[in-house]
């Protein structure tokens, strides 16, 4: 530490200048400051001189010299400046030459002789100890260093599970382990992309369903208006009175002469249908509590077939009532107006009666001016004639289901024997038929024309679409 004291204390003087540099070595000195090395000739190139080069050094060398004055360790190697060293460095000539400037060796002999004190290891090779035991027995670190190791421990190749071991770079993936997929940029998702990715189809299905719902809303305040209900209803006609009701209602005024191809009326392929009854009918038992608020009239009806038919292919007796009182009973029949109500009776006394009847007593009650197959409402008789023929088969020109063909001849009947007499065109081509139009014959009005010349139905070219009830929007 003299020595490097005096270098910082004159570090621009010649080497032979400075006379503090006669200190070679620190060591203790005895009581009375002496010793061989106490006293030694200064200046450059003098015997046991320590300096050997004419530039004054500083930093790192000082401290190696330094080191190896003392016969510390050196914390580097020349040959691999990272791992600790065994003290001996031959690039610092300052140690070497303080190390045994009286000794009488030469430069190069000094830097193959180890000094005293410095602890010897091999270099790192084949034969560096790393944990192995040496032939006699002992252990030794990579730097030759005796491992004190009671326990064991420092030769377990799975370190794994010791407790207090820590990993030098703790962001480094850790040894023996894949830590998935390497890292790769990943653009930034915008807000509407991580909405997606978050809720996944439900991110679809919510705007849908946001539209679905305005436009139920919108579809339900426009249906509760009553100027727009009325503007885009299909129209009824007008009511007639009770006391008008006589013979066959809503019969064409035909002369007889008509086409003899009619396809608009023919007669769909379909199931099995009686062609001839016996002329009398059989009331369905049971009966319904009042539909609709009836405060002109509430209809009692009854529910009959006629003998010879065979309803047990659609349902049977029970299934045909059924059917006739849901039908009117439902809020887009003509229980919507207030005036109106119904109820089923199987006795006593009825303002019509609801009949399935065969084909032949369908045209005996009906007339059959119009060789089609159609129902009627024979005030005479007090019935309301189903044809079974069109119960079974349709219409080809109504263009609908058969369920829907079934209710549209209930309601359309039932509405000339509450006083709706008169057929109805179709109004706006391409709307909804009216449920007084002769869907049977067809739903466009040149089609009713041809049948009817003159009639309430102009040839006029506009089409509509089926519809089987008389307040399609409830």
């Amino acid at each position: 530490m003299s020595h490097l004291r005096a270098v910082l204390a004159c570090p621009t003087a010649p080497l032979g200048g400075c006379e503090n540099l006669v200190s070679v070595k620190d060591r203790r000195e005895g009581p009375s400051g002496g010793g061989r090395d106490s006293r030694r000739r200064a200046g450059p190139g003098a015997p046991g001189s320590v300096v050997s080069d004419p530039v004054a050094r500083s930093g790192p060398e000082i401290r190696r010299g330094a080191a190896a004055r003392t016969g510390a360790a050196s914390r580097f190697d020349a040959d691999d400046p990272l791992r600790p060293d065994d003290g001996f460095d031959p690039e610092d000539e300052l140690g070497i030459d303080s190390y045994a400037a009286a000794d009488g060796f030469t430069t190069e002999e000094r830097r193959a002789r180890p000094r005293p004190g410095a602890t010897t290891r091999p270099r790192r090779g084949a034969n560096h100890h790393d944990g192995q035991p040496d032939s006699d027995g002992v252990r030794r670190d990579h730097n030759g260093v005796e491992i004190y190791d009671p326990l064991g421990l420092y030769g377990q190749s799975d370190r794994s599970h010791q407790p207090l071991r820590a990993s030098w770079d703790p962001t480094a993936p850790a040894e023996g382990r894949d830590r998935g997929r390497p890292e790769r940029s990943v653009k930034k998702q915008s807000a509407l992309g991580r909405f997606v990715s978050t809720y996944g189809w439900r991110a679809y299905a919510l705007p849908v369903l946001f539209v679905v719902t305005v436009l139920v809303v919108v579809d339900a305040v426009r249906g509760s208006d009553p100027s727009v209900a009325a503007a885009t209803a299909p129209g009824l006609g007008h009511l007639s009175p009770r006391a008008a009701n006589s013979g066959i209602i809503g019969a064409p005024p035909g002369d007889g002469h008509f086409p003899t191809d009619l396809p608009t009326g023919a007669l769909p392929d379909g199931g099995p249908f009686v062609e001839s009854g016996t002329g009398s009918w059989h009331v369905v038992p049971g009966g319904t509590a009042q539909v609709g608020t009836g405060t002109d009239t509430v209809f009692r009806y009854t529910v009959e077939i006629e003998d010879g038919v065979d309803t047990t292919a659609f349902g049977g007796d029970q299934s045909v009532a059924k059917l006739v009182d849901s039908t009117l009973a439902n809020p887009k029949s003509w229980t919507q107006d207030q005036k109106f109500a119904f109820r089923r009776v199987d006795q006593g006394d009825t303002e019509f009666r609801i009949s399935l009847t065969s084909r032949k007593t369908s045209r005996e009650a009906c007339g059959f001016e119009i060789p089609i197959d159609s129902s009627c409402y024979n005030a005479d008789l007090g019935r309301v004639v189903l044809s079974e023929v069109r119960w079974v088969r349709g219409a080809i020109a109504f263009e609908g289901d058969i369920g829907s063909y079934r209710q549209y001849q209930i309601n359309h009947e039932v509405g000339h024997a509450i006083g709706y007499h008169q057929h109805q065109p179709c109004e706006t081509d391409g709307g909804l038929a009216p449920v007084m139009m002769q869907q049977t014959f067809g739903i466009k009005n040149n089609d009713i024309a041809a049948l009817e010349p003159g009639g309430a139905v102009p040839m006029d070219g506009k089409r509509c679409r089926f519809n089987p009830w008389p307040y399609p929007r409830g």
